[in-house]
């Protein structure tokens, strides 16, 4: 079929496939969302090797790493398929020379927050490589992939990324990852009497009634205050911002999860929550409590884990798995009150808050609902509908499993592992990426107001708070 559409040079060109729905909401004139994916060495980088790995690996995972979206004469979005100049997508910035580690932080952090909020090009397929030569504090290098949300959600994009990685200790094998274990709990829910299952079927019912109730008021209606982590400023996604990491051990989590007979997830989202209070507290005693949501995003696949390059391009059921699938829970900061005397409550609390979040169909009633939107008021009702729901809370925060063995990309040891999520409505993003023996919370925090080392001074204070009261609890 040919149409002419009006990006960049393309007059008549032949469309490939469709553009998803939730990959227009990601790219229209109200959201652009991006992944920052950042990779950390050992060793300075050599990137002799860059365009061959681009070429070979990465371009064939998905067509649309060589595709540009484009419009069609009815105002749909297409993916076309066009040339890929690897060159055109690698930046090597030129810092100062002679400069220590710690100096070299500051060029780094400054040189994120500005390709941050560098839209990506439309006329080109919507990905980029930096490659920065300098060494920091945590690497004597780093590479930071920057992909569009639109070509799929943090599943999609890290799978590919990861495509691109090997073993340290034997590239021959596949990198492995944490079992989800969700077999366990199907067994676990197969076990339970008639008696159980009834209340907590018609419990379902109840929380998905509420909760799909609450998400639409909260996305139309019900807007957080201004806090010490909302600035409720209109453009805030296209500020500066802050990108700070702290590093916490998987084992000491461990610890507090058998401790507390709760789930890695319930023991990190704690601490996240009681480190942000502690800093509300910290910055505005009086706001301490006030009223703030945070933005949860689940994956809603059905599988358990990342799928290889082969599986990626070969196979038909990987292919579907491919885009973004995810949905959120609207989450209710627990208050402080003597939480922090009692960390332990904390954590229970919002345990048992995501819990009933969980036991609900809320989030894919919301996905039938922006299907719905879409239908019939179009993708840029929608994208208005998810930018309201952003706006109006105050964090997100979204969590990513990494593989437990040492990688390389091109027989350069990786050293550490992050992203980001930028160019969203928010004063302040959280994301949590698992490497090896360790946990690594990224802070994305809109700069002048919200101060990150304080920040990261508060929540480094709520992980020591429970894991002491967790290893001394009987």
């Amino acid at each position: 079929m040919e149409l002419k559409v009006n990006v960049g040079r393309v007059e008549d060109v032949e469309m490939s496939e469709p553009v998803s729905p939730t990959g227009q909401y990601f790219n229209s004139s109200v959201l652009s969302v991006s992944v920052i994916s950042i990779l950390e060495f050992d060793d300075p980088i050599d990137d002799s090797s860059s365009l061959a790995l681009i070429n070979d690996v990465f371009l064939p995972i998905n067509p649309r790493f060589s595709s540009i979206m484009v419009e069609d004469e009815e105002g749909g979005k297409q993916w076309k398929r066009v040339e890929v100049k690897a060159e055109d997508h690698i930046t090597v910035p030129c810092f100062p020379e002679g400069l220590s580690p710690q100096s070299y932080d500051h060029y780094f952090n400054d040189y994120l927050s500005k390709m941050a909020m560098d839209p990506l090009p439309q006329s080109k397929p919507l990905w980029e490589i930096h490659v920065i030569k300098y060494p920091t504090s945590n690497a004597s290098g780093s590479v930071v992939f920057k992909l569009h949300h639109a070509l799929g959600d943090g599943f999609s994009l890290m799978g590919a990324l990861l495509s691109c990685l090997q073993r340290a200790d034997n590239p021959s094998l596949p990198l492995t990852f944490p079992n989800f274990q969700k077999g366990v709990l199907k067994t676990e829910i197969e076990e339970k009497s008639l008696i159980r299952v009834v209340p907590q079927a018609l419990s379902g019912v109840l929380n998905t009634v509420m909760d799909f109730g609450w998400s639409i008021l909260k996305s139309s209606f019900l807007e957080d205050g201004r806090t010490p982590i909302r600035s409720s400023k209109e453009g805030v996604e296209f500020r500066p911002i802050n990108i700070m990491t702290m590093t916490f051990s998987l084992d000491q989590i461990k610890q507090i999860k058998s401790r507390l007979q709760v789930t890695i997830n319930d023991v990190v989202t704690g601490m996240i929550f009681l480190g942000t209070r502690l800093y509300m507290e910290a910055t505005n005693e009086k706001s301490r409590n006030g009223k703030s949501t945070a933005l949860v995003l689940l994956n809603t696949r059905s599988i358990g884990g990342y799928k290889s390059v082969d599986e990626m391009v070969q196979n038909d059921e990987a292919q579907i798995q491919w885009g973004n699938q995810f949905g959120f829970l609207h989450v209710s900061l627990p208050d402080l009150h003597d939480q922090s005397l009692n960390p332990l409550k904390f954590v229970h609390e919002t345990q048992n808050i995501i819990k009933r979040k969980r036991n609900s169909s809320a989030v894919y009633l919301t996905g039938m609902l922006l299907e719905f939107v879409r239908k019939y008021r179009g993708p840029e009702a929608t994208a208005e509908y998810i930018h309201s729901t952003l706006k109006n809370s105050s964090m997100t925060v979204s969590n990513m499993i990494g593989p437990l063995e040492k990688m390389t990309l091109s027989n350069q040891p990786v050293k550490g592992l992050y992203f980001m999520v930028v160019n969203v409505p928010q004063s302040l993003t959280v994301t949590v990426m698992s490497y090896m023996d360790q946990l690594r919370v990224a802070v994305g925090s809109e700069k002048g107001f919200i101060d990150p080392v304080k920040f990261r001074t508060c929540t480094e204070k709520a992980f020591g708070m429970i894991f002491d009261a967790a290893v001394k609890s009987i």
